[in-house]
């Protein structure tokens, strides 16, 4: 069975590492919010910035396979054979949320996008980004809308 996208990385985590992870997200949400709504704003600036697992795994993962094309072109064949191991690790991450790239990822404090989402909306519940939602009852097109609205902000 195949593990569910949003949750194939975390699995594929050691515990401790994920634990540390939710820690760090934790005190910057607390930081931010002892620091009031400029630190918030800061935060969710940098979090727009953030790479997360799968955009740093997609680019290493392509300047190897350039790497090795351009090695296996100009130097010696035997070069091709590195793309074909990305191209095996990538699949093998798309299947079952791991590779060997990404326990080095996740130690140096990596985030998926999942994880990076949970501060996001922690810090704009923080700074009061939902509270027109809480009216919504899920009647009307125009609630569905303030509440899209909302999270998109």
């Amino acid at each position: 069975m195949l593990p569910n996208t949003s949750d194939r990385v975390v699995n594929a985590t050691a515990d401790d590492i994920n634990e540390r992870i939710h820690r760090d997200i934790r005190h910057s949400v607390a930081a931010c919010a002892a620091d009031g709504e400029a630190a918030i704003q800061r935060r969710l600036d940098e979090l727009d910035a953030e790479w997360d697992t799968e955009r740093m795994l997609e680019a290493n993962a392509s300047a190897l396979v350039l790497a090795g094309l351009g090695l296996g072109s100009w130097v010696d064949r035997r070069f091709y054979l590195l793309p074909a191991v990305v191209a095996g690790f990538l699949l093998q991450h798309a299947l079952q949320g791991w590779c060997p790239p990404l326990p080095v990822l996740r130690r140096l404090g990596v985030r998926t996008q999942t994880e990076i989402e949970l501060e996001r909306y922690a810090l704009k519940a923080l700074r009061g980004d939902f509270r027109e939602t809480e009216k919504f009852t899920g009647e009307t097109g125009a609630e569905v809308r303030d509440v899209m609205q909302a999270v998109q902000k």
